[in-house]
């Protein structure tokens, strides 16, 4: 008899007596008694009656709708996977060493309705496709043998759910995974809203019995209704079926954590278990796809589960992934909500997008204040700058908190500092704290954008005293500093952002030939801001195909906004020039691009710059939408002079260097500094301080480099 052990007591109490039963009548058929059988029906209900919660075998038959033919035939399944001596009744019940398991036959000849022709219809109706059993898989057969000998097998997951564990789908483990959902956090106000919409939306849907106030199994996946000889019993739809109007609910233009915060709170508020599946992830043959979503769907219906698909990594540029998504929003019919970048493309069902501001000022200084505690007082009221700039989710503003608070007692430990450049009485200090200076370099570092293949991070030396530039322009570059320092000010505080909201990007334009000074005036408002200077080849961002262009300064601009990064873009003249006359669709959409690439400079939160050789090339259209417009001029002698008094580092030996005379050379601050760097290596090879003499070879050597002739006059007296 079988007496194995089962792990939940009221569970096992029922199945034991539903294998004792099944067994008995397996011996009956090779060992005939005159004794009739008790009938299955009522054993089990006299099993299940004062049971409370409802028993797994309970829920699976009422919720899946099996008759009690396909309820049999299930047990008979979990039977041959729980009884060791087994495969030896089904060899003395079918009377043949070829079937040690149990097959349709075995079930019609135990559960079939006797005297009736294979064993009446709600027999023969188990065999069907679209019978529960084979519908939902919960027995699995072999696809090569004849369904009435074929092996029945209870899938896995089924047969630890009727021992009484919590269900899991074995085969879906891999790719989609539960997610804890404790108390919902507590979320600002912008973000609050949107989650009590969406649990509102889904609670109370007008237009849908769909709603979550109902079980999931009334959401369409299994209806009652006739179908065929099924006489008005409920079968389940097939997957190529409109089945559900709840709408899927499709969150845009977010932070991945902030997407999982609203989406982990709906869950809570709705009581319902969340798991998590990466878009990315998916299968790219929509036969699998289908596959997946069915053995989902059986996993929404038992755990009543919302989905949440991350589609924060998803190529939606490649196509068989693409479809893949398409195929997967199309079939399902369970509660999901989609965090994403950029909105989906209609999958033929109720979409509602919503989408997640960034963290308003105010919410950004009360998560700062929360986090941070009692060391608010010793940063000054310096917050409101870190606020300013940092564009942090809760998520990020917690974890630079944790690495400041445990660093917090090292920096209140006077040290001298070592190997650090001393302030010079031009340079532009830093207008924060020690204490907030090192809490906004955590910001800095923690929200780096991921933007190596299309960007580099350039590491900022050049301060203002470095820097030679006529006053006018000098003073525009200054300009630009205290407009990303006060933009907060100035657009929140005095309300120039609620007079309208485009334009508010701070953009320029630095034109001017190669080596005059473009991308070194980059690093010195980099190093005055204390913030990070990524460079962008445009002409490498440039794609032949249309659309990818856009795509790409997309992922740029979206990566740089919570640091406010500075970005360079280099050669502008690769994307913009004259606006040429359409004649073609590529000319149309080069202006698109050129359109696109300003409408995201002029909304960026931080300082965006464009560098082109040939201002003149340019459209003044385009120029009219660029904030800042700085020129930057062929040095004159005395700018020379003075871009040679500081071109090298005060470590560098030199004798008797004459800038006056240096200064006549006709050169760029570009062709100076390598000039001065070949000349140090001169003078280190021979072990003498730089002199006139190494000058003067390094500046033969630059100029053969650049195939042109030194005249006279520009080097006139370097050497006697």
């Amino acid at each position: 008899m079988y007496t194995r052990p089962i792990a939940n007591p009221a569970n096992a109490h029922t199945l034991h007596t539903a294998l004792t039963h099944i067994e008995k009548r397996l011996n009956a058929i090779s060992q005939p008694t005159p004794e009739p059988l008790p009938d299955i029906d009522t054993l089990l209900n006299t099993a299940t009656q004062t049971t409370s919660p409802p028993l797994a075998l309970t829920h699976l038959c009422t919720t899946f709708n099996l008759t009690p033919f396909e309820r049999n035939t299930l047990l008979l399944c979990a039977a041959s996977a729980l009884i060791p001596y087994f495969p030896q009744l089904c060899i003395e019940a079918q009377g043949s060493q070829q079937y040690p398991y149990p097959t349709f036959n075995l079930a019609l000849n135990l559960f079939g309705n006797p005297g009736v022709s294979f064993g009446g219809d709600e027999a023969m109706n188990a065999l069907s496709p679209t019978s529960p059993l084979q519908y939902w898989q919960l027995v699995n057969t072999e696809p090569s043998v004849p369904l009435p000998i074929s092996p029945l097998q209870l899938d896995n997951s089924i047969l630890l759910y009727l021992l009484g564990q919590p269900y899991q789908d074995t085969q879906l483990m891999h790719l989609i995974q539960p997610l804890d959902t404790p108390i919902p956090p507590t979320l600002q106000p912008s973000h609050q809203q949107i989650s009590d919409r969406i649990t509102q939306l889904w609670q109370t849907n007008p237009n849908s019995q769909d709603s979550l106030a109902e079980p999931l199994v009334g959401a369409g996946l299994v209806t009652s209704g006739n179908n065929g000889n099924d006489k008005g019993k409920t079968r389940p739809y097939t997957l190529d079926t409109p089945q559900s109007n709840l709408p899927i609910i499709q969150l845009c233009n977010t932070t991945p954590s902030a997407a999982a915060a609203i989406i982990t709170t709906v869950a809570s508020l709705l009581n319902r278990p969340l798991k998590r599946l990466e878009a990315h992830r998916l299968p790219t043959s929509l036969q699998d796809v289908s596959h997946l979503i069915r053995r989902w769907h059986r996993d929404a219906i038992l755990t009543q589960s919302i989905l949440f698909l991350d589609c924060q990594d998803f190529n939606t540029s490649h196509t068989p992934h693409l479809e893949a998504l398409c195929h997967f929003l199309k079939a399902i019919h369970t509660p999901l909500i989609i965090s994403t970048p950029q909105r989906l493309p209609s999958a033929q069902r109720p979409f509602i997008t919503y989408d997640i501001p960034s963290l308003t000022h105010l919410e950004q200084l009360y998560l700062w204040h929360t986090h941070l505690g009692e060391i608010t007082t010793q940063l000054n009221g310096e917050i409101p700058a870190l606020a300013a700039q940092f564009n942090l989710t809760e998520t990020d503003i917690q974890a630079a908190c944790i690495a400041f608070h445990s660093d917090i007692a090292q920096l209140q430990t006077p040290a001298k500092p070592k190997g650090r450049k001393k302030p010079t009485t031009t340079d532009t200090a830093f207008p924060l704290s020690p204490l907030t200076t090192h809490l906004w370099d955590i910001c800095r570092i923690q929200s780096r954008p991921r933007l190596e293949d299309l960007a580099q991070r350039l590491e900022p030396t050049a301060t203002w005293d470095d820097f030679v530039l006529p006053e006018p322009e000098l003073k525009l570059l200054k300009d630009m500093v205290n407009q990303v320092r006060q933009r907060v000010k100035v657009y929140t505080e005095w309300g120039f952002g609620q007079k309208s909201n485009r334009g508010l990007g701070i953009s320029a334009l630095f034109a001017g030939q190669s080596g005059t000074g473009k991308t070194m005036a980059a690093e010195v408002l980099a190093n005055a801001l204390r913030l990070d200077l990524y460079r962008i080849d445009l002409s490498a961002v440039i794609s032949k195909y249309i659309g990818e262009t856009e795509k790409n300064l997309r992922r740029i601009f979206d990566a740089a906004e919570t640091g406010g990064a500075i970005l360079l873009f280099d050669e502008a003249d690769a994307i913009f020039g004259k606006r040429t006359q359409v004649k073609d669709s590529h000319d149309r959409h080069a202006n698109v691009e050129v359109s696109y690439l300003l409408q995201r400079m002029e909304a960026y939160q931080g300082l965006a710059i464009l560098t082109t050789n040939l201002k003149e090339s340019l459209d003044q259209a385009f120029l009219r939408r660029i904030r800042f417009i700085v020129k930057f001029p062929y040095p004159d002698a005395a700018s020379r002079a003075k871009i040679w008094e500081r071109i090298f580092p005060k470590e560098t030996p030199t004798r008797k260097l004459d800038y006056a005379k240096l200064g006549k050379l006709q050169a760029t601050g570009g062709n100076i500094r390598s000039i001065a760097m070949n000349a140090a290596f001169f003078a280190a090879e021979e072990g003498k301080p730089v002199t006139m003499q190494h000058l003067l070879d390094a500046t033969r050597q630059e100029c053969a480099k650049l195939e042109r002739g030194i005249t006279s006059p520009e080097i006139q007296g370097w050497v006697k």
